[in-house]
């Protein structure tokens, strides 16, 4: 595939964070409504029509057979959107948005590591400082003016199964997003995401489903969720991955914490603190530093 001018893919990596970021806020929206279970399988059956929609009318001829791959695609849709967003969500209904988009962007961390052994993708001294200070800056974000910290810890766990599943997408989309479109990425995974979520509704009860009145809170949430979250974000990343490798780009998730502490900010009136805007500040400032090229690369 024609490989992207760089600028172009920051721009992709950061809409992506940004909505991501976001998602954090609409789910806890949705999450008044409906459960988890429910609030991802309406998520990803929307997802599903609008991505098949777009390899339809704007990407029929770069569509390929998935069959040949299929284990690989299975893969990914456990990690993410399944085992994911089952962390993620049920985290999320027990720890504070900006606090889950934190747990989050540990993410690099563990992808860096992984990157580098399983595709020897390279990093600089410069870029390993870069992850290390930016985690700081995110971990800051964490306290409170007086270096606080309350935090659920099943909730924590939740979420960190969240984001060891995030590891196991990324390594796996490595693999096919050189072979596959973007657009046919995110169409078969989330539609094995929505059998899979759509099996688990046999043992919950759906019945409040269809009784709950419909507004636009809810449902614009749940539009907002599938457009950005489920399909623009993830096909944004999947080019990113594909440019920047999986180390770099998954550093990106560094910024996830900061759009949601944003629109948690006007939406859900979360506070600003000292901690947290000086934390923001470094975080960025780390994410910098992975970007920067310099002389001498070493491999983990």
């Amino acid at each position: 595939m024609t490989k992207l001018p760089k600028p172009l893919t920051y721009t992709l990596a950061v809409f992506a964070m940004l909505f991501w970021g976001m998602t954090f806020v609409w789910s806890k929206v949705v999450f008044k409504y409906y459960d988890p279970i429910v609030t991802i399988t309406i998520r990803l059956l929307i997802s599903s029509i609008i991505m098949g929609l777009m390899m339809l009318l704007f990407f029929k001829s770069a569509f390929k057979n998935p069959l040949k791959h299929i284990k690989w695609f299975l893969i990914l849709a456990l990690f993410e959107p399944f085992l994911y967003f089952i962390g993620e969500s049920f985290g999320l209904l027990l720890v504070d948005a900006s606090i889950t988009a934190v747990v989050i962007s540990t993410i690099p961390i563990f992808t860096a590591i992984m990157g580098v052994y399983f595709f020897k993708e390279k990093l600089s001294r410069l870029n390993i400082a870069g992850i290390a200070i930016s985690f700081m800056g995110v971990l800051l974000m964490l306290f409170n003016n007086q270096f606080q910290i309350k935090v659920s810890f099943i909730g924590i766990s939740l979420l960190m199964l969240a984001v060891f599943s995030a590891v196991g997408y990324s390594t796996m989309l490595r693999k096919i997003s050189p072979i596959y479109h973007p657009v046919q990425i995110i169409l078969v995974q989330n539609l094995i995401g929505f059998f899979m979520f759509s099996f688990l509704w046999i043992f919950i009860d759906t019945s409040y489903v269809w009784n709950t009145k419909l507004n636009y809170e809810l449902w614009s949430s749940l539009l907002m969720l599938a457009v950005f979250g489920s399909s623009l974000a993830f096909m944004f990343f999947t080019i990113t991955i594909r440019e920047f490798g999986v180390a770099k780009s998954n550093v990106f998730s560094n910024l996830i914490p900061i759009f949601t502490a944003i629109t948690a900010y006007f939406v859900l009136d979360e506070k600003f603190t000292i901690v947290k805007l000086s934390g923001m500040a470094i975080a960025i400032f780390g994410l910098f530093l992975t970007q920067r090229k310099a002389k001498t690369e070493i491999e983990l």
